[in-house]
């Protein structure tokens, strides 16, 4: 799996295009802004994208599903608890300070232990709430983006409406702190670096 890492948007969102190096078909995961430069990026690799993968809701992450899906006609995936929560009106008037434009509807609704292929490629879903209802992060060994449930020395905030700090602590010990600890760590946002490992960050984040 080729794997690249792009800072986007506004809120400087690490956004990653996966690929199958055989097939050309890829994700982006977490269009969170700069569409052209994303797209320009796929294209400019002739590379064919398969899945636009929220690993959570918030518009930061989501707000360029809708220029990429236009433009390379892939599906948006997302967590089913993170479908519902989006829909709720409460919480789109609440992230609607924030100005990004909202996403479409996803198009596929996903639970923890489903998988996402593209080429010979699969991600798995490890469903990690906690930062959001739907939080999830996607597992191909050795690589995991961990959106804004893990980052390098930090972890993703818990005051938002649905958040919770202790379900996002269950989360990372459950789910990634039991992967191999010379699995990639790739975070959300690169507060504390661009990657990490998980042996490091569970030896070492300050925030666990």
């Amino acid at each position: 799996m080729q794997v690249s890492q792009l800072i986007v948007g506004p809120m400087a969102v690490c956004c990653y295009v996966a690929s199958c190096e055989r097939s050309g078909e890829a994700v982006v995961i977490d269009p969170g802004g700069d569409e052209e430069r994303i797209l320009d990026y796929v294209q400019g690799r002739q590379l064919r994208v398969r899945y636009i993968i929220n690993t959570h809701c918030h518009p930061d992450h989501c707000c360029g599903n809708g220029p990429v899906r236009a433009a390379t006609g892939a599906s948006i995936v997302m967590h089913e608890a993170d479908i519902a929560y989006a829909a709720d009106p409460r919480v789109a008037g609440y992230f609607a300070m924030l100005g990004l434009p909202a996403s479409p509807p996803a198009d596929i609704a996903v639970v923890d232990g489903d998988t996402v292929s593209f080429g010979q490629e699969t991600l798995t879903v490890l469903h990690t709430p906690g930062h959001s209802p739907g939080g999830i992060c996607l597992y191909s060994a050795p690589h995991c983006f961990t959106g804004d449930t893990l980052f390098v020395n930090g972890v993703g905030r818990t005051d938002f409406p649905g958040c919770s700090y202790e379900r996002l602590v269950e989360s990372i010990g459950t789910k990634l702190f039991t992967l191999p600890e010379a699995t990639i760590v790739w975070p959300g946002h690169a507060y504390g670096g661009t990657s990490s490992t998980i042996g490091r960050e569970a030896a070492n984040n300050p925030c666990l």
